[in-house]
C-alpha cells in the first residue's frame, strides 16, 4: 500500500482508500467548476441558434424520447456517483484535496461518471430544447473538459494516490 493512503475507515464505503499527510495540502487545481463549463457552452449553443437558426428535430416524439433517455442515463450515473462521494465523505470541489479514492460502485465502471453523467443531461436538454448547436458543440465541450479538467485531476490522484490510483486506471476506462 502506497504510504501515503491509509484503508477506509470503519462504517465507510469498502474499496474507498483515504489518504493522510502533507498531500492533503495538495488539489487538481480546477478553479471553474466542471459543471460551469457544460452550462457555458450550452449558453453559447443558445446564442449562436438566435444568431443563425438551424433547424432541429426538437419538439417531435423522437426527441423528447431521446431527451428523456439521455435524462435518464444522466441520473444512472450521478445518483450513484453522488452517493460513493457522500458515503466516503469527499468533496466534490475541484479546488479541495481528495480525502478518498473511488473505486467501487459506478466507478468500477466509469472513472468519470459525473463528467459523463453532465453529458448525457447536456445532449437530454439539447433533444428538448431543438438546438444543432448545442450537439455540435459536444465535441468541443468534451475535449476541453478531458484537457482541462479531467487530465489535472487525473495528475493530481497519482500524486494523491499513487500506484493504488495507477492501478485502478488500468483497469477503468476514463469514460466508458
Amino acid at each position: 500500500m502506497n504510504k501515503h493512503l491509509l484503508l477506509s475507515e470503519a462504517g465507510e464505503q469498502p474499496g474507498t482508500k483515504h489518504f493522510s499527510g502533507n498531500a492533503r495540502k495538495d488539489h487538481p487545481g480546477i478553479y471553474i467548476p466542471p459543471p460551469l463549463i457544460y452550462v457555458a457552452f450550452f449558453f453559447l449553443s443558445v446564442l449562436m441558434q438566435k444568431i443563425l437558426p438551424l433547424h432541429f428535430i426538437g419538439g417531435t416524439t423522437l426527441a423528447k424520447v431521446l431527451g428523456l433517455i439521455f435524462i435518464s442515463l444522466y441520473i444512472c450515473l450521478f445518483l450513484p456517483a453522488l452517493q460513493n462521494f457522500i458515503a466516503s465523505k469527499n468533496t466534490l470541489v475541484t479546488i479541495k484535496p481528495a480525502s478518498a479514492l473511488q473505486t467501487t460502485g459506478i466507478y468500477a465502471i466509469t472513472r468519470n461518471p459525473m463528467y459523463l453523467s453532465l453529458i448525457m443531461l447536456y445532449t437530454g436538454v439539447a433533444m428538448f430544447k431543438g438546438n444543432w448547436y448545442t450537439l455540435l458543440l459536444l465535441p468541443l465541450l468534451i475535449g476541453i473538459v478531458q484537457l482541462s479538467v479531467i487530465r489535472k485531476e487525473e495528475k493530481y490522484l497519482q500524486r494523491a494516490f499513487g500506484e493504488d490510483y495507477v492501478r485502478y486506471r488500468s483497469k477503468v476506462r476514463r469514460w466508458i
